[in-house]
């Protein structure tokens, strides 16, 4: 009997289970945490997750693509909400096209249903790994609530344990040329839950990400299945607007009335609300090697990111898609799976982390910014008419499956082409649309 451990039965511990059970391994998955399906799930520590493209072919490779749809809420664009509470419409993509609003609770239950169910895998909770040897493939572990120790041996161990993994730590980073970095980034996040209305519907249009941006801080929202939305403030810690200022109920009331007024008059009740959910910091962790002897790191353990392109949940998922294919190719010698794994996805996952931190920039700073807008309208309008020549950067990272490396280059050309024709005619707010632009744009590629 082939064996399998994973370590970790969050979103992509529990999908790479359904994989590793469709291609006949027995699965053992260990959670440091008890079974979230028990206790109430609510948005929590979370940030609502925005599923597309790469985390849809993940799920429809092993057949479960259509239970998450079951509970997905599309978004076929972002609204901005102005100081004024004026809104703009900016679509993601195509006609048809959209993002899907998941929470990251619903998913993960979901997912661990299907792991038991259609992985015929077990998982084992309050099992924190406390060290492993990665050549024999064995993870030494701890019972939270016991305090009773055990080893356990597979012929593969996949540590899936996130941003803080315990196998990376406790093993990895033992390894000699073990490169490994940790940055957190200068703001925080709280999460504030906008009830529904009493009658049970949506305060805000449902089929949108909203974000109020204002500059060196934001407000996001994403919707959830009972009406109510997921927001959460991205702020500095510190600072003039920042977290620190925010410590006493009549500053948080202030604030919110006199910075997101539209959405202080859906919830005059915030400054109540506020400290429902923990401050929360956000890093990037890269590192190098993801793999040593019978073990391989995957998801946030491998690449984590920060939430601001969407993409964290769906390059775990991609990464599972990725090894799933290369098990085909090398015919499961797993010492050949893991050595090509690493190499062809390592590049990707710094990809992904060079596009959140740009997108970051980019919700906050530039969404709100009539030059920025004419220019994504400029380029949607040349997209449409040249498919063959040019595709969006976003559309390229949300809606394809071209690699994250790949899109981020591509998406700096195109960026710099595109602030160089702007810059050729003073008059783009009139002509955007024109054959002269159009012209300029084909010259420049």
């Amino acid at each position: 009997m082939k064996t399998a451990t994973i370590v970790g039965a969050g979103l992509v511990g529990s999908l790479w289970a359904v994989y590793l059970s469709k291609a006949g391994y027995k699965v053992k998955i260990f959670e440091r945490r008890s079974d979230i399906r028990k206790a109430e799930i609510s948005a929590g520590k979370s940030i609502n997750l925005a599923l597309s493209t790469r985390g849809w072919k993940a799920l429809d490779t092993v057949g479960v693509g259509d239970n998450i749809r079951e509970i997905a809420i599309p978004m076929t664009g972002r609204v901005m909400h102005s100081t004024a509470g004026e809104l703009t419409y900016q679509p993601y993509g195509k006609e048809g096209q959209a993002i899907y609003s998941v929470s990251r609770g619903g998913v993960n239950a979901k997912m661990m249903d299907i792991a038991e169910e259609n992985g015929n895998a077990e998982i084992f909770y309050n099992q924190k790994c406390i060290g492993a040897d990665l050549n024999s493939g064995t993870v030494h572990l701890e019972n939270t609530e016991t305090g009773e120790k055990t080893s356990e041996t597979a012929d593969v161990v996949f540590a899936t344990d996130g941003a803080f993994s315990a196998i990376r730590y406790n093993a990895m980073q033992k390894l000699s040329r073990f490169n490994y970095s940790q940055n957190f980034i200068e703001d925080g996040y709280r999460e504030i839950l906008l009830p529904a209305n009493e009658d049970g519907s949506y305060k805000l249009d449902k089929n949108a990400l909203h974000i109020w941006p204002r500059g060196r801080f934001m407000l996001i929202a994403l919707p959830n299945e009972d009406g109510s939305f997921t927001c959460t403030l991205f702020m500095p810690f510190e600072g003039e607007n920042s977290f620190e200022t925010l410590t006493s109920k009549d500053a948080v009331d202030h604030f919110f009335k006199t910075t997101f007024s539209d959405f202080y008059e859906m919830m005059p009740n915030i400054a109540n609300a506020w400290e429902d959910h923990p401050l929360s910091a956000l890093a990037i962790v890269r590192c190098y090697p993801w793999t040593a002897g019978k073990t391989a790191l995957m998801g946030d353990a491998a690449h984590a990111t920060v939430p601001f392109y969407g993409q964290g949940m769906n390059s775990g998922m991609e990464d599972c898609t990725v090894m799933w294919e290369l098990m085909q190719k090398h015919d499961e010698n797993w010492e050949k799976v893991f050595e090509e794994y690493q190499i062809l996805r390592k590049p990707d996952g710094d990809g992904v982390q060079d596009l959140s931190v740009h997108n970051y920039y980019v919700m906050r700073d530039f969404v709100g910014d009539p030059q920025f807008l004419l220019q994504k309208k400029i380029e949607a309008h040349f997209s449409e008419k040249h498919p063959d020549k040019w595709m969006p950067l976003y559309s390229q990272v949300t809606f394809s499956n071209i690699r994250y490396s790949e899109a981020w280059k591509t998406g700096q050309k195109q960026d710099a082409i595109m602030k160089n024709v702007m810059a050729q005619f003073s008059n783009i707010a009139d002509i955007w649309d024109s054959n002269e632009v159009e012209q300029a744009i084909l010259a420049a590629i």
